[in-house]
């Protein structure tokens, strides 16, 4: 049902612009929780407040403006100094922002949010009425819980049981430039003036009575706070003008070619002709490479969106646990994909909550090892080359690598034998693995791995990588390394009898012949030596179900993370950087999406990790 109707424009642009006024407001809250003196403070989350409240009542959505009104309310006491900031009172203000989150929550199912818990209210009506503070729950004092990384999908039927027909409807319908890029809204710049009747008319635009069918429904109930996925996108002005400038450029181009081949049909195959035939089509794929190029930038967004939503995070469940811990975030600036960005949030959640209670130690554990009552968690961003790199490192008492070594042999995870060949950063990696688990009190690692197997298999759908360095009594860092954008691939295209298969080149380290005297058989598995070094053999066919093949005449040293082998094929076409068509309904197990070859055949872009846990499992 939909409590909007005649509304939903006025209710998207209010949900975009509020909802990011929102996160700075915590963002600032963190702020000031630490300066509670600062009134310039102050006065920005006196603003957000009232210009909340403002774009709520052209919704006529009478509870999120009583909330604000309260809230806003208190800023301005606190603001004349008629109030002076607490710990108890912090903790009012951050229940009041949490609820007002949930109310966001039902707006984005298009139904009006139900009034705030009674405790919260009343908190706020004491300490307006100057009454002593009573503490807030702590279910009320936080926000909804996060939700947990969706695991791995079920098993998907395998390569060779392919619709090819389906695949190529599935790629040749209707994906053109402008849904790729999606809609694009340009900035607004909400009017910050006190003064509630043009400050909310300048950031939302008509009272809802100005509204033609405007009515108002029933009421959200317990309405989940699950935020829906944005499917817009803010792009600088400057990015769209050289879209645009670049499409006229091509635009001419085309015309040029047009003329040409008018020409060529003509007879004239002259010298001249063929010469402005060539430079013109190297002027097409100048322009459509540096399309192609400002297309991904209007995709981009600075990383910072992301982060800051986990001070709040990382606040509310240090104090939970009686703990004193304080997120310092850099590199906010960073920009990567904006799919990218919104898939990210569980697995950063996640780590966050994990460096707060399991990482650092408490208050009387710091004293003890001689270290400062305060932990840091750092969470960091940064580029390098056509990678980012995400740091999360916390200074708290560190992962012993006997420790886990022990805890996964006693959980059955490896064998004693296993256990006693791995080295220590070995040993670390044994907290990604599915089911392990450090609950044990005990234990210096208390809990860190539970639920990492979900975050690394979240990390490496994005084609990423997670590092993980410990150092006892020190800390922990987790790096976690990622494409710029997944929707350009740079690929090595193999050839398996006239069936063309794409690898990421990332993994690509080498291509090297492969003869039948080269292969040794070790264990009864085929390998092959490369420079002093055994390495097994892998049949592309028999990977993705084929059988086997006995024309592989070409070898592909693959290379991801600490694992090495030999991929074998037919053949290999090159290299290409081709647009990823993912397959949202139906996707083969091991195939990561699929693209068109410059012949218009489909190409299938294989997901090699997938493919070699299988071939592992199935031994």
């Amino acid at each position: 049902m939909n409590d909007f109707v005649g509304m939903e424009e006025l209710l998207q642009d209010f949900l975009m612009e509020a909802g990011d006024m929102l996160s700075d407001v915590d963002s600032k809250l963190m702020e000031l929780e630490k300066n509670p003196g600062d009134a310039a403070l102050l006065n920005e989350v006196f603003r957000g407040f009232h210009t909340i409240k403002g774009g709520a009542g052209f919704l006529n959505a009478s509870e999120l403006v009583t909330l604000c009104h309260l809230t806003e309310n208190l800023f301005d006491k606190l603001r004349n100094n008629e109030l002076k900031l607490s710990a108890e009172l912090m903790d009012v203000i951050f229940a009041a922002t949490a609820e007002v989150r949930k109310m966001f929550g039902a707006l984005q199912q298009s139904l009006q949010p139900a009034a705030a818990p009674a405790e919260v209210i009343q908190a706020l009506k004491d300490v307006l009425s100057g009454k002593p503070i009573a503490p807030v729950s702590r279910a009320a004092a936080k926000p909804a819980a996060a939700n947990t990384p969706p695991a791995p999908s079920a098993a998907a039927p395998g390569i060779d049981n392919v619709d090819w027909d389906a695949l190529y409807n599935a790629l040749t319908g209707g994906n053109d430039i402008v849904q790729e890029v999606g809609a694009v809204r340009d900035e607004k710049k909400i009017a910050e003036a006190i003064n509630e009747e043009e400050s909310t008319r300048k950031a939302f635009g008509r009272r809802s009575t100005d509204v033609p069918g405007t009515t108002v429904g029933r009421r959200a109930g317990d309405v989940p706070a699950a935020e829906a996925k944005e499917t817009t996108i803010r792009v600088d002005t400057d990015r769209l003008d050289q879209v645009l400038n670049l499409s006229g450029e091509i635009g001419l181009t085309k015309n040029r070619l047009t003329h040409l081949r008018s020409d060529i049909l003509q007879g004239h195959n002259d010298a001249d002709t063929l010469r402005e035939l060539d430079q013109a089509v190297s002027q097409l794929d100048m322009l459509v490479v540096s399309l192609q190029n400002a297309v991904m930038k209007t995709r981009m967004q600075p990383i910072g969106r992301l982060f800051k939503k986990y001070p709040r995070l990382a606040r509310d469940l240090a104090r939970s646990l009686g703990k004193d811990v304080e997120l310092v975030l850099s590199g906010e600036e960073t920009e990567m994909d904006k799919t990218m960005i919104e898939d990210l949030n569980d697995p950063l959640v996640h780590l966050v909550r994990n460096a707060v209670d399991h990482g650092v130690e408490t208050i009387e554990e710091r004293i003890a090892a001689g270290k400062s009552e305060k932990s840091f968690v750092e969470l960091s961003a940064r580029q390098e080359g056509d990678h980012i790199l995400i740091t999360i490192s916390d200074d708290g008492k560190g992962m012993r690598p006997e420790v886990i070594r022990n805890k996964a042999v006693e959980k059955g995870l490896i064998t004693a034998e296993v256990a006693n060949t791995l080295d220590e950063a070995r040993c670390l990696e044994l907290i990604f693995l599915p089911g392990f688990s450090t609950k044990d009190e005990i234990s210096s690692v208390s809990g860190r791995g539970v639920g990492m197997d979900v975050v690394k298999t979240n990390i490496q759908k994005l084609n990423g990588t997670v590092v993980i360095e410990s150092e006892p009594g020190k800390g922990t860092t987790l790096s976690i390394s990622l494409p710029l954008t997944l929707a350009i691939l740079p690929v090595l295209v193999l050839r398996l009898a006239d069936q063309s298969f794409a690898v990421p080149l990332s993994m690509v380290r080498e291509i090297l012949p492969v003869t039948q005297q080269e292969l040794q058989q070790v264990s009864g598995k085929a390998t092959m030596v490369v420079r002093g070094e055994v390495l097994p053999v892998l049949p592309l066919a028999q990977m993705i179900g084929w059988g086997s093949s006995e024309n592989s005449e070409v070898g592909v040293l693959m290379q991801f993370g600490n694992n090495s082998f030999i991929l074998t094929a037919d053949g290999f076409v090159g290299h290409e950087d081709v647009v990823i068509k993912s397959l949202d309904t139906f996707r083969p197990k091991g195939v990561a999406g699929v693209t068109m070859s410059s012949e218009g055949d489909i190409v299938l872009i294989l997901d090699i990790k997938e493919l070699l846990s299988d071939v592992r499992g199935g031994h």
